[in-house]
């Protein structure tokens, strides 16, 4: 009988999906066959039209942002429907929708993933896990803070999405020494989405944890004709990563305190476990080559520049083809890959060449931008951190950063405010997209474990983006003024 009932509740009618995914459709048709918009005009008087392939692709990013955070359809499915819906609304030619979905970007994601896939096969992983839980015990929030601090300081020196495939499975092995339920718990949710929002607090410290930085600095050098060198954005980035890295440890001690308090016996079942492992196998040896020469190629690329011109994702392929050429993974591993996280991202970055390309997120951008242009400095500052925050969300930080910065370098001056604060704010809401699982890679990465829907990713993103713009808002009148930061301009 009850089996009888629970296939009937599969097989009955989702209305909250239907609701959740004619909302999206109805957003996306209103934009779509409404009126043409006026112009974004910017402090200057020049004007930005928004051709009916802008409007098109903005009514597609409600779509998309409706069908990721309810998830009415599978999420790379949802990528999926992206370059369908430019190809056949005529948004973008489908060639250049569809081209999207193998952007280096997207093959960096795999061979990123594939990485944590040979660092869980070969068994690396649950040593690093047994190795990191005889130091830091049995309680589970010391584990928590382990975990953290480990994923941010590593992404002081490696990308964080190559981070966050490398902790991933340490920390899938971690959760099985927690619990052998399949069920999601809060241990499970504050664990992989602790260790998503610390990637991105721990990449802003330096320019290897992500590529935006460089992006960032070169349009500021650009507009403003100032260099801001390696350690000097260091300088003025790692109290606040490191103010958050600690704050979301406290955040996520509150919001998913684990049903345990300790795991008794876990230092010594981790030590018992590691022995048992015994000395390095030839294929983790291997691996380690592997993965350690690809990390380290990737980390000179910002000190060495001939090494600049190399692509990352090709760096990065190069070791997931060795992985095969060393028989560490074979064609079932290949099979094995999350495409569904995979076409999230494909999608996303679909979705924010379209913005791009259709003059959209510039529209967008002047027009948001023109709401604070005779506002009080710090009410600009904010404004513009709120707005890459949100758009950071949704498409490429990369993305956010280059349609919003130039346009308000532009602008401070006027309002008395010094180009440093603007790029500085910039940098640290891009590094923290906490409410969609596209924002970064980390995000998508964590979603794998199954432990959390998209929905309550998005719900738990709201208080810890606003304690995100609560820590920069402080740093910017407390912190950096004390560091020496040029403020505010005569």
């Amino acid at each position: 009988m009850a089996e009888h009932t629970s296939e009937k509740k599969k097989s009955g009618i989702n209305w909250k999906r239907l609701l959740f995914m004619a909302i999206g459709i109805s957003l996306f048709l209103l934009i779509y066959s409404s009126s043409p918009w006026p112009d974004a005009v910017d402090p200057m008087g020049e004007r930005f039209p928004l051709t009916p392939e802008g409007k098109a692709a903005i009514a597609l990013f409600l779509l998309a942002g409706t069908f990721w955070v309810f998830e009415v359809l599978p999420i790379g499915v949802t990528g999926i429907l992206i370059g369908v819906v430019q190809a056949l609304f005529f948004i973008r030619p489908a060639g250049d929708a569809f081209r999207d979905f193998m952007d280096p970007s997207v093959l960096f994601i795999f061979g990123s993933l594939t990485i944590g896939m040979v660092f869980t096969k070969v068994g690396l992983t649950k040593r690093l896990a047994y190795k990191m839980l005889m130091i830091v015990g049995e309680r589970t929030s010391m584990i928590y803070l382990g975990c953290f601090v480990v994923t941010a300081l590593l992404t002081h020196i490696m990308a964080h999405t190559a981070v966050a495939a490398t902790i991933y499975p340490l920390l899938v092995a971690i959760y099985g020494l927690y619990t052998t339920d399949t069920k999601p718990t809060r241990f499970g949710k504050g664990l992989f989405m602790g260790m998503a929002f610390v990637a991105g607090a721990g990449s802003i410290v330096t320019l290897l944890g992500a590529a935006r930085g460089i992006v960032a600095l070169g349009f500021y050098n650009e507009i403003t004709g100032q260099n801001v060198s390696f350690f000097e954005l260091t300088y003025y980035m790692f109290p606040v990563g490191w103010i958050m890295v600690f704050l979301l440890w406290g955040f996520f001690m509150v919001l998913y305190k684990p049903e345990q308090d300790r795991i008794p016996g876990l230092r010594e079942k981790a030590r018992q476990l590691s022995d048992e492992m015994g000395s390095l196998t030839k294929n983790e040896i291997i691996a380690a080559l592997i993965v350690g020469g690809t990390i380290v190629f990737l980390s000179l690329q910002s000190f060495i520049p001939a090494l600049e011109p190399f692509n990352k994702a090709a760096i990065i392929l190069v070791g997931t083809i060795l992985f095969f050429i060393f028989r560490i993974l074979d064609i079932h591993d290949l099979e094995d890959i999350p495409w569904n996280i995979i076409l999230l991202f494909a999608g996303a970055m679909s979705i924010g060449f379209c913005l791009w390309q259709t003059g959209a997120a510039q529209w967008l951008a002047v027009n948001w931008l023109g709401f604070f242009q005779d506002a009080h400095w710090f009410v600009f500052v904010m404004g513009i951190a709120f707005f890459i925050l949100l758009m950071t969300n949704f498409i490429m930080n990369v993305a956010a950063i280059a349609i919003s910065l130039p346009v308000a370098l532009v602008v401070a001056p006027y309002l008395g405010v010094a180009g440093e604060v603007i790029l500085y704010s910039a940098l640290v809401v891009a590094g923290m997209p906490f409410l969609l699982l596209v924002g970064a890679a980390p995000n998508a990465i964590a979603y794998n474990s199954k432990q959390f829907t998209s929905g309550e990713f998005f719900m738990t993103g709201i208080p810890a983006s606003v304690l995100l713009l609560a820590v920069l808002g402080l740093t910017i009148i407390l912190v950096w003024p004390l560091l020496g930061m040029t403020i505010t301009v005569g």
